[in-house]
């Protein structure tokens, strides 16, 4: 073994002596693998991932996911070729490419020297393909007892140890280095738990690479064990690292000031202004041969008029509605623990399940507000609200998914996960989205309090704030706004690799957006019919998703801030990515403001006297 390597492995032996025992919380949702002195312990590699330098002003450089066995990389492979693990639906959708290894790990046993792994030769090609790589700060992803292979760091804010998951292919020195240097040893410290005397159990897996130049690469690693005091159950609490907490509470608390401060303004107009106009409305002999209407009394013979393209806003809404519920149960379990992150994907699997298990809330939603809306064709909207934004997203998902093909991506979705998806959507989704329409058809529409004049009254020229586009950035921001910080935690983990765990954060965030749109739209929908305009079906939707067009101006800050990408795949990639979560954002906040708005007219209309 060569000088350099010796030095690495001393480094490594200092380092392992210094390093800190942690303490956690418990997250469920996994049980625990016991090992015996001795045992096996199977090493697992996933595809590599570009990841965020550690310094304060990287940017995030590519979106593209390799392969851990591309052959351009030269990696040592296990006997008798690598051999791929079994995902989840989720695991696949979000990238994973799991397969075994060539490391030999025992339990509690160290090898105390460097050991060889192979040797590799990479031609002029793949050596450039490795570089530039390398420049673009990939990192591997090793997998040991389901957990992560991570570098131990330093939180600078709170001086907090944390696990930051993957470790660098090589070492980048800048404008110094004519070539980058590939990582090609390792030092691999497995941590682990006795909690009784001959069963141990892995709580921590760190690994600290080392370099070494030339085309010729010679692969040795080193394996140490550490005991630790952390048990099993809360072996993720240093993984799940929170980054200054006192700002996702500075959000929380930002959020709440101004929901609270729209429900008061709500209330005040509702309670004070709107109550007062009834109550002189009612007051008014209706014997009289004259009677003055004023304000939003004016529209009430026109306020439950049909609007125009009725039928696209009630697949809307009712695809919407299966978005929300889809959110909301999925919050409920990440909220309970049911999604350990040691289940690989089991995020996007439920996702995926709850989106096609609640198909029925789509076609009950959409055909109740289509018969309300007087509709007559019910078979074309049953059909439209199963099948037009499924074959959106997939439209999108299929053409991103070319791109990740020509890019040679290890990310690119094999054809069999489509076909998986397709079936899903064709035999359990769009049934039940069927079986909704019919239970939403034979409840009917919703009774209006007023009836329909049969000559439309012309509308008077509104005032600017309340213009369709003015009105709809003007009441995005503030469900915005309330989300602003949580969005950039949601954003590094989405295109940068940084664990999400923050789910009780998002859940509340999730709370005060939906309630501060639904109070935005209200209000906006009271200035809207007091100015005499009556189309409020298609504003109230347009202003409850105002939210996602400020969402994809945010999209394109954080692309100028954190991100550059070089390559043409890379952006297509997160344009359509944010494009697509902007569109779901639209389609959910927009179903809040127009159901919301909708119970607030009935109610309203509902409270005065019509003769």
């Amino acid at each position: 073994m060569s000088r350099s390597f010796s030095r690495v492995c001393l480094l490594g032996s200092i380092l392992v002596s210094l390093l800190p025992a942690a303490h956690a919380f418990y997250l469920p949702g996994a049980a625990p693998h016991d090992y015996a002195e001795g045992e096996v312990v199977d090493l697992y590699v996933n595809a590599l991932t570009p990841m965020l330098a550690g310094h304060d002003n990287a940017k995030l450089k590519s979106l593209i996911n390799y392969d851990y066995y591309d052959p351009r990389f030269h990696f040592c492979e296990p006997e008798g070729g690598p051999r791929k693990e079994p995902e989840s639906l989720g695991s696949i959708l979000f990238g994973d490419r799991i397969f075994n290894s060539p490391y030999d790990i025992r339990m509690l046993e160290d090898n105390g020297t460097c050991k060889a792994l192979c040797r590799t030769q990479a031609s002029a090609e793949d050596a450039k393909f490795i570089n530039d790589r390398i420049k673009e700060d990939y990192a591997l992803n090793w997998l040991v007892d389901g957990l992560p292979a991570a570098e131990a760091k330093v939180d600078l804010k709170t001086g907090d140890l944390f696990y930051d998951m993957g470790f660098n292919l090589g070492d980048d020195e800048g404008e110094r280095a004519e070539t980058p240097a590939l990582n090609n040893h390792y030092e691999v410290v497995l941590k682990y738990h006795t909690p009784k005397p001959g069963v141990h159990r892995i709580v921590g897996v760190l690994v600290w690479p080392a370099r070494k130049r030339g085309n010729a690469v010679q692969y040795t690693y080193r394996v140490t064990w550490k005991e630790s005091d952390t048990p099993w159950a809360t072996r993720w609490d240093n993984y799940l690292h929170i980054f200054d907490p006192r700002i996702h509470w500075f959000s929380l608390i930002n959020s709440i000031v101004i929901v609270v401060f729209l429900c008061l303004m709500v209330g005040m107009i509702l309670y004070r202004t709107v109550s007062r106009d009834i109550s002189r409305y009612n007051a008014i002999d209706l014997s009289e041969d004259v009677q003055e209407d004023w304000g939003w009394k004016l529209v009430h013979g026109e306020v439950f008029r049909r609007p125009r393209n009725f039928m696209v806003l009630s697949v809307l809404v009712g695809n919407g509605a299966q978005l929300c519920a889809m959110v909301g149960v999925t919050l409920v379990f990440a909220l309970l623990g049911f999604l350990s992150p040691s289940n690989r994907g089991s995020l996007a699997t439920v996702m995926m399940v709850c989106w096609t298990l609640f198909g029925g809330i789509g076609g009950y939603i959409s055909s109740r507000v289509y018969a309300s809306l007087g509709g007559e064709n019910k078979s074309k909207n049953s059909f439209l609200t199963a099948t037009v934004l499924p074959a959106v997203v997939f439209a999108i998902v299929f053409l991103l998914n070319l791109f990740l093909i020509s890019a040679g991506s290890s990310g690119a979705v094999p054809f069999g996960t489509m076909l998986l998806i397709v079936v899903l959507w064709f035999g359990i989704s769009a049934p039940l989205s069927l079986v909704g329409s019919f239970l939403g058809s034979r409840h009917g529409g919703v009774h209006h309090p007023v009836r329909v004049n049969q000559i439309p009254r012309q509308i008077p020229q509104a005032p600017r704030y309340l213009q369709p586009w003015a009105a709809t950035l003007l009441a995005g921001i503030l469900p915005f706004g309330a989300a602003f910080v949580e969005l950039y935690f949601v954003m590094s983990s989405l295109f940068a690799s940084r664990a999400y765990y923050a789910f009780g954060f998002l859940a509340l965030t999730a709370g005060v957006v939906s309630l501060t749109t639904a109070t935005v739209t209200i209000l906006f929908t009271y200035f809207l019919l007091c100015a005499e305009e009556y189309r409020w079906h298609w504003r109230a939707f347009l202003t409850g998703g105002g939210s996602a067009f400020w969402l994809l101006a945010y999209g394109v800050f954080y692309w100028a801030s954190r991100l550059s990408l070089d390559s043409f795949s890379s952006v297509m990639l997160y344009m359509g990515y944010l494009l697509l979560i902007a569109l779901l954002d639209f389609l959910v906040t927009g179903t809040i403001g127009f159901l919301a708005t909708y119970w607030a007219v009935r109610k309203l209309y509902s409270a005065i006297r019509i003769d």
